[in-house]
């Protein structure tokens, strides 16, 4: 089991940038994929990004892809999502996800551990 600690949300215009942290306990850190997910009210959970266990494959959702930047520090067992021009549609929380594998993927039901959320409300 991994605990997952999401932080680093918070309130930034459109234009902005944001970067957000998830601290992991538990399971050896680098032996799964981590991804990171998001749910705006009224909508689903969707899928944001994704990188391997080694950090070395990384996948984005197609609405953020080319402005935001997944990363991790197996050594600080930390995963970061850098996200730049931050856009009003971007507002959700932000939860990050340990997975089932070592291989990033998209589908929520190949993660396992969930983290408990962070807000992002970007101002139009």
């Amino acid at each position: 089991q991994v605990q997952l600690v999401e932080s680093g949300g918070g309130l930034v215009q459109a234009g902005g940038s944001l970067r957000l942290s998830c601290a992991a306990s538990g399971r050896t850190f680098g032996r799964y994929a981590l991804g990171w997910f998001r749910q705006a009210p009224g909508k689903e959970r969707e899928f944001v990004a994704a990188i391997s266990w080694d950090g070395y494959s990384t996948y984005y959702g197609d609405s953020v892809k080319g402005r935001f930047t997944i990363s991790r520090d197996n050594a600080k067992n930390t995963m970061y999502l850098q996200m730049n021009s931050l856009e009003f549609e971007d507002t959700a929380v932000y939860y990050c996800a340990a997975a089932l594998s070592r291989f990033g993927s998209r589908p929520l039901a190949e993660y396992s551990d969930w983290g408990q959320g962070t807000q992002v409300t970007v101002s139009s």
